[in-house]
């Protein structure tokens, strides 16, 4: 599976989660990943951790998973999916996808 063969698989997941038995919230969502990670040899994720620090502009011992709720809420302190609302989880994957699908979008053009 090539990078534009993800990105398309990525944004079906995004658009319709419960198809891929996905409710639409943080935990699954990030599970699903891995998986789909491990499946392609760790073809999707890689480098994922560290496009997200250069991003930053900071050095964090944190992984992807905690990166993408500090930049889905940045004021808020949240680091783990257990500290999500309710309300919160949908922002947290739909902020998940989008940065997910950006570094795909930038390693592609590298």
């Amino acid at each position: 599976m090539d990078d534009k063969d993800l990105r398309e698989l990525i944004g079906k997941v995004r658009d319709r989660p419960g198809l891929y038995g996905l409710d639409g919230t943080y935990y699954p969502t990030v599970t699903f990943l891995v998986g789909l990670d491990m499946g392609c040899s760790g073809r999707l994720l890689d480098g994922f951790t560290e496009w997200l620090l250069r991003r930053k502009g900071e050095e964090s011992s944190l992984g992807w998973q905690a990166l993408t709720l500090e930049e889905a809420f940045p004021d808020a302190g949240i680091r783990h999916w257990g500290a999500l609302t309710k309300d919160q989880e949908q922002l947290a994957v739909d902020r998940l996808f989008s940065l997910l699908l950006d570094f795909l979008d930038e390693r592609d053009s590298a």
